[in-house]
């Protein structure tokens, strides 16, 4: 008996080493892909996509670790690099990062800032006259409402002409240094571009142009026992020349030529 079962035993390691003989043989026949399961991830691509795919990763990496430190360096307090570099975060972080914490302010906004413009326009039929306000930021409005992705320049580029005006100009209303001169072109040249896509001004020369701000109070809910004044007060800015260069693309030639002078000036 003892015997028999030494025979098996023999048999059975003999079957072993012949498999292991044979798989050894299949790997150095077939390569190391059929002993071996493929990688995964970046891995189970070729050598080119490999080296496109950690250049991908690397290059955005690289941008989110850098806008990370703009917009840290933008929302912490003062100190040597925001003084030195400062420009250059706000280069990155205007317009399309801009920070705003108004939202958690102990004192919100309680008013509604409207900018609305006039213009002083020459016709063939009717001469000089000027128009009526017209609500640039209900424009705004309208178009932003019930829109899931309104555009940045809906948003904010009234407001912000405004607060670049207002910070620009000293109390009197007169311009600090250059600044200022820019500020008043970029409204002129706001109020040109909105003008110029309205009907009731097809045909017309607008000579001049004026902006102002309107501030209305939000009243006090109805269930609310407080008493607000709710009376709008107005900001008018001066009355600004149009020049060739404040007329958007296509319209920069003035139409003077094209409705002939008024007729205060045909008569000088």
């Amino acid at each position: 008996m003892d015997a028999d079962v030494e025979r098996d035993i023999d048999a059975d390691v003999e079957r072993d080493i012949d498999a292991d003989v044979e798989t050894d043989a299949d790997a150095v026949t077939n390569g190391p892909s059929a002993a071996t399961p493929a990688g995964s991830g970046i891995m189970a691509l070729s050598l080119p996509y490999q080296v496109v795919a950690a250049v991908a990763l690397a290059v955005a990496g690289v941008f989110v670790c850098v806008h990370l430190a703009m917009v840290f360096l933008h929302v912490a307090p003062s100190n040597t690099l925001t003084k030195r570099h400062g420009q250059a975060v706000d280069d990155w972080i205007y317009p399309e990062f801009e920070q705003n914490w108004k939202l958690f302010a102990p004192n919100p906004l309680q008013q509604n800032v409207s900018v609305e413009v006039r213009a002083e326009v020459v016709t063939t039929g009717d001469g000089r006259r000027t128009t009526g306000w017209i609500d640039l930021t209900a424009q705004d409005a309208a178009a932003i409402r019930h829109n899931p992705l309104p555009s940045h320049t809906q948003q904010n580029e009234l407001r912000r002409a405004v607060d670049f005006y207002l910070n620009s100009h000293a109390d009197d209303g007169s311009p600090n240094g250059t600044r200022g001169h820019l500020s008043e072109e970029y409204m002129r040249r706001i109020a040109m571009l909105r003008l110029d896509g309205l009907a009731s001004l097809d045909g017309a020369d607008v000579r001049r142009v004026q902006l102002r701000a309107v501030t209305r109070p939000v009243p006090a809910p109805r269930w609310s026992t407080e008493k607000n004044e709710v009376t709008p007060s107005y900001r008018d800015f001066p009355w600004w020349k149009v020049t060739d260069a404040d007329r958007p693309d296509g319209a920069s030639r003035s139409r003077t030529d094209a409705v002939g002078p008024s007729r205060g000036e045909a008569g000088r």
